[in-house]
């Protein structure tokens, strides 16, 4: 593996990461230009919610029949930098199935889709900060990066704050996966620290007796202890 070669702060994920091949053409080679914002982007959240539905935010429950694969509980709070909860904050997850594979159509790993597994949940924080979902546990797949590339399992979360542009995303990551050190995503984040807050922790009090194991995921949107996100793309 390669060193990362365009440092943008030991926290965050820079946008080029040789070992992370499709950064090598998407990374933008000119700054940023910043957008003024408009009326419409302070304006509310983007999804109204009243759009929100009472099993969305268990993706076991979105189908006719429970999806394969082991059941978990995945909670946390979405925190400050001085650590006050964010209320009432839009949290989306997506993800693979527990074979490793997204309904998508551009997902072509040949392992199976599951009809009972969409993949994708939202829930609104309370006022403590407080989010949680039912799902089970993604698998890993492999994605060609390199030879005998394969992601180690993750949930992809985002959060939203006052608009669309507001939004963060980062991916939450599995407690003693040993895919972490082959993985060009996960080691392009160059601080050990930053990178410990991307890995979920196994939680007793959050798992359910003969029903499901828990993980807690504490998201913090700036400061030391910030969760890295991903950077916009150009």
């Amino acid at each position: 593996m390669t060193q990362q070669t365009t440092g943008e702060g030991a926290g965050q994920p820079p946008y080029s990461y040789p070992d992370y091949r499709s950064t090598r053409l998407r990374a933008p080679k000119e700054p940023l230009v910043i957008l003024p914002g408009a009326l419409a982007d302070a304006s509310g959240p983007v999804y109204g919610h009243g759009r929100i539905g009472e099993a969305d935010d268990d993706l076991t429950r979105q189908h006719d029949g429970e999806p394969l694969g082991e059941r978990i509980i995945v909670t946390g709070r979405v925190l400050s930098g001085d650590g006050r909860p964010v209320r009432n904050s839009l949290v989306e997850v997506w993800q693979a199935n527990a074979a490793g594979r997204y309904t998508h159509h551009n997902d072509q790993h040949p392992a199976p889709l599951d009809p009972n597994f969409s993949g994708a949940g939202r829930c609104l924080t309370d006022e403590e900060g407080r989010y949680r979902f039912v799902t089970v546990k993604p698998g890993a797949y492999p994605w060609k990066n390199h030879d005998n590339a394969w992601r180690p399992a993750h949930i992809h979360f985002s959060v939203f704050g006052s608009a669309f542009r507001s939004r963060l995303i980062t991916q939450m990551y599995f407690p003693g996966d040993p895919l972490f050190e082959h993985d060009p995503i996960f080691r392009s984040v160059g601080d050990p620290g930053a990178r410990r807050r991307l890995i979920s922790r196994f939680d007793l009090e959050t798992t359910e007796p003969e029903w499901a194991l828990g993980y807690r995921f504490d998201i913090v949107l700036e400061g030391h202890n910030k969760t890295p996100f991903e950077r916009p793309h150009a």
